[in-house]
């Protein structure tokens, strides 16, 4: 008789999903209200405003996370939709990753190293031979799941108020499968 133990990390499957869908849409916008409040706290000592928040999403559209120019990703917890990911093609060679997200209630469960292994993987898939992303210095906990992941600081690729450092990450090779 055979036994295995079931990891909460088995629970997860990510597959490409279409960024306008509504199950995409709240992620997004989840998202987008998780790393604006941390700047609203960080920076002004309160929470965005509703109004805050509907104006930078208007301003951050993530239209350009569909074919041809890109993809997205949605990660599923036992079913549920619980993460999200998109890639834009830069040039022949590079990716950029960016709408990177785990709901905070499965965090810990391995959801964010399946999304990046499945990251790779579609970024391989569209051509690209490297990956590169901006972010905030104070998401650390992003930033620390990036080199756990193969990501190294670069210099700067982009500009804009929000990006602060770079990583990037070559993956001509196939990562090992994510635990």
């Amino acid at each position: 008789m055979t036994t295995s133990t079931l990891h909460s990390s088995d629970l997860w499957a990510v597959s490409r999903a279409d960024v306008g869908s509504p199950e995409a849409e709240a992620l997004l916008r989840e998202y987008y209200t998780d790393v604006a409040n941390r700047y609203y706290r960080l920076h002004l000592g309160r929470e965005g405003t509703p109004e805050e928040i509907e104006t930078g999403l208007a301003g951050s559209p993530s239209d350009d996370l569909a074919g041809p120019s890109g993809l997205f990703l949605l990660g599923r917890y036992a079913g549920e939709p619980q993460s999200c990911a998109g890639l834009r093609i830069l040039d022949d060679r590079t990716a950029e990753l960016t709408r990177v997200f785990v709901r905070h209630a499965v965090r810990g469960t391995g959801g964010g190293a399946r999304l990046l292994a499945a990251v790779d993987e579609a970024a391989r898939s569209l051509g690209a031979e490297r990956i590169v992303l901006d972010t905030r210095l104070d998401l650390v906990e992003a930033r620390a799941l990036y080199t756990r992941h193969g990501y190294r600081e670069i210099p700067a690729y982009s500009s804009g108020p929000y990006a602060q450092i770079w990583y990037g990450k070559d993956v001509t090779a196939p990562a090992p499968p994510a635990r």
